[in-house]
Parts: structure tokens; C-alpha cells; sequence
């Protein structure tokens, strides 16, 4: 069974130098991998009835690979490493020792070096992190192309769980309604630093090397450096709850953005559709981003409960009502009159520069991204304004 399915793979014109060094798995459609420049290596395991493997993508250049329901875009680089429910658009790429696990989202030419670990990570175009680092539970825009792009340090950590044994602690490095338009200054992480998750940074922020971030900064251009931290022992009790009001409008925040950047999947991504960018990726981007969701409202509502269980029950009591809110405005789409009027736009830069994505959206004016910025954000302000009204 084994090698009747690699030798289909090889009949298709997939590259295998080893093929008896690579295992398939039975459920994994055959038809849902290209054989147009497809590269699989010695050590290579392929799961998952949903994986996806799409033209000129290569697995394991570096070192074993196993991916696991993973959407695979075109040109992809997986060059060791675990890869299990993520999803990777163009010309993206990941060092060997990799470890990209569910909800993540590396979108066109973004990279990570090697022994990095995601999660719940979301990457727009062109960022790129070092080596040696941990940065699940992240969001990170900025950036317009390869030479000017928001980049993280090695040897850096996001911490995204809290001696109370939540995580309720998603970092917002730039924001989705401009992001998405590829026209905003980078954000520099400084290696050997980290950040105390829930954070928010304002495009164009540098944050020295071996600063640990604990606040959010939302002044644009700003350098941010680390004094050496204050020792001591004082007493603590795990249980207790500080700041609660900040860490709630930082997740309302998220899950905001979240929902916006789902709209933009919907409404503008699927008007790329086609060779490049076939339905099948824009199903599996679909399908992160719900999971995204769902991952920042179960965390948000765990922290409820524990507050409760201290005596602070502000949350947990309004709970039902809050996940009312989030869960209609998943569907709402915005402003009609800014919707349609960017997708109107959008689709006429299709009409003359064809389905390049990165190339569209970098030739609309500042006034037609300033429309379709607009959109995002209304988006993002009705649904933490309508949440925050549901604490009351």
C-alpha cells in the first residue's frame, strides 16, 4: 500500500530522491498533492486527510519533516521540523527544528529560522523571526517587502501563561485593519527579550535587544529599552487577579481583530482565487481562522471562571451575554457603503495587474487602503465597543 502510493506520487512527477525513507499515510488524498516541482525528502511523514500540497513546495531540505493536515501553498519551504494544522501561503518558509502547531497562519514570504515554536501564531506578509524562539498566541504585522519587514529577534519568548494557569494572553504586534494593507512601518523585537502576553505595539515600534516587554505601547515610532529588573521576594498567592480590566480589553481587542481579518479572508482573499491560490488554501486559511476564534473566546471565558473562583465575578456573571455579542458579530461584515466600495476597487487592480495578491494590494492609492482600512476597523471598534457594553 505503501508504495503503490508513493509510486503514484512519483507517476504525477513529485521528486522523491528516497522514496523508501518517507512514509505516507492511507488517509492522506493523493489528489490533493501537486507534482508540478514538489520536493519530499528522506525522513519525510505525511498525515491527514486534509493536507494540502500545492507547486513547487519543498519538505525536509534541512531535516525530517512530519505534516499533519497542514495546507501547503505554493513555493513553501518546510525544511524540518513538526507541522500539524497549519497553514502556509506563498513562498513562506521554516527552519529546521520547526514546531508550527494548530491555528497558525504564515502568510506570503514569511519565515522563521530554525528550533522555532508557534502556535495560535499568526504572521503577515514578509515577517520574520530569528532562531531559538517561542511565540505562540501572537498576532505580528508590518512591513511592506522583504527588505523592510517586522522582524523578531532569536532567542526571544512570548509568555503566554500565567502563574494562575491561564491564557487569556494573545499578543497584538500591529494591528489587522491596517496590516492587511501592507503599507505600515515594521515593528523590531530585539533578541534575547520577551514579552508578558496579553501586549499591544503601535506600528513602527523598536524594542531594544534583551527588553522585556510587560505594557502596551500604542505611540507609534517608539524605541522602548529594558532597565535591569527590580529583586526581591514579596508575597504572593497564585489565585489572585490584577489588572483584570487591561487583560479583558486586550482579548476583546484580539478576538476584534481576529474577526476582522476573517471578513478580509472572505471578502477580499477569495477574490485572488485561482491557480496560485487555489479554493482548497483559502479553505484551510478559513478554517484557522474560525479556530482562531474559537481559541481566543474558550480562553477568555476560562479566565471568567478562575476570576470567579476568586471572588471577582465581573466577567464569569456577564459571560453569556458577552459571547452573544462576539458570536454575532463574527458575521457581521462592516460598513456596506466601505465594503463594497474596496471590494469594487480591489476587483478592478485584479482586472488590470491579474491575481498577484502582494502586487494588488500594494498598487491601491492611500485613499482606496484607507477605505478598506476603515472597513476592518469599524469592524474592529462595534465589536469590542458591543462587548465592553455587555460587561455593564
Amino acid at each position: 500500500m505503501k508504495m503503490e502510493i508513493i509510486n503514484n506520487l512519483l507517476s504525477k512527477g513529485v521528486k522523491i530522491p528516497n522514496p523508501a525513507a518517507i512514509e505516507i499515510g492511507p488517509e492522506v488524498e493523493i489528489q490533493r498533492i501537486s507534482g508540478e516541482g514538489v520536493v519530499i525528502h528522506a525522513g519525510c511523514r505525511i498525515r491527514g486527510e486534509r493536507t494540502l500540497i500545492l507547486p513547487g513546495a519543498r519538505l525536509g531540505a534541512e531535516g525530517p519533516v512530519t505534516v499533519d493536515d497542514c495546507f501547503v501553498g505554493p513555493g513553501v519551504a518546510l525544511k524540518g521540523g513538526c507541522f500539524r494544522e497549519a497553514v502556509f501561503l506563498e513562498k513562506a518558509s521554516c527552519g529546521s527544528g520547526s514546531h508550527v502547531r494548530e491555528g497558525t497562519i504564515l502568510e506570503e514570504h514569511a519565515g522563521i529560522a530554525h528550533t522555532v515554536g508557534l502556535k495560535q501564531t499568526i504572521l503577515f506578509p514578509f515577517v520574520t523571526l530569528g532562531s531559538l524562539i517561542n511565540f505562540c498566541d501572537c498576532l505580528m504585522a508590518g512591513g511592506t517587502d522583504r527588505k523592510n519587514h517586522s522582524e523578531v529577534g532569536s532567542s526571544y519568548i512570548h509568555f503566554n501563561f500565567t502563574p494562575n494557569q491561564d491564557k487569556a494572553t494573545p499578543s497584538l504586534i500591529g494591528d489587522v485593519p491596517r496590516g492587511v494593507m501592507l503599507n505600515q512601518r515594521p515593528i523590531f523585537l530585539g533578541g534575547q527579550g520577551g514579552m508578558v502576553g496579553p501586549v499591544r505595539l503601535e506600528f513602527g515600534i523598536t524594542v531594544a535587544a534583551g527588553t522585556i516587554l510587560r505594557k502596551d505601547e500604542l505611540r507609534p515610532d517608539r524605541l522602548i529599552i529594558g532597565g535591569s529588573g527590580k529583586g526581591g521576594s514579596i508575597e504572593f498567592r497564585p489565585g489572585r487577579f490584577s489588572g483584570t480590566s487591561r487583560i479583558i480589553r486586550n482579548n476583546l481587542v484580539y478576538i476584534a481583530n481576529l474577526m476582522a481579518l476573517r471578513h478580509w479572508h472572505r471578502e477580499v482573499r477569495s477574490l485572488f482565487v485561482g491557480e496560485r491560490f487555489p479554493g482548497p488554501l483559502l479553505a484551510g486559511l478559513t478554517l484557522n481562522m474560525q479556530k482562531a476564534v474559537d481559541e481566543r473566546t474558550k480562553r477568555l471565558k476560562e479566565l471568567g471562571d478562575k476570576m470567579a473562583a476568586s471572588g471577582d465575578t465581573s466577567l464569569c456573571e456577564r459571560w453569556q451575554a458577552v459571547e452573544q455579542v462576539l458570536t454575532a458579530r463574527n458575521e457581521h461584515s462592516g460598513n456596506d457603503r466601505l465594503r463594497e466600495s474596496f471590494l469594487e476597487k480591489t476587483s478592478k487592480a485584479i482586472a488590470s495587474a491579474g491575481k498577484d495578491y502582494i502586487a494588488v494590494i500594494k498598487s491601491l492609492s492611500a485613499e482606496e487602503s484607507g477605505e478598506g482600512t476603515a472597513w476592518l476597523q469599524g469592524i474592529v471598534d462595534d465589536t469590542v465597543d458591543a462587548a465592553f457594553g455587555a460587561l455593564k
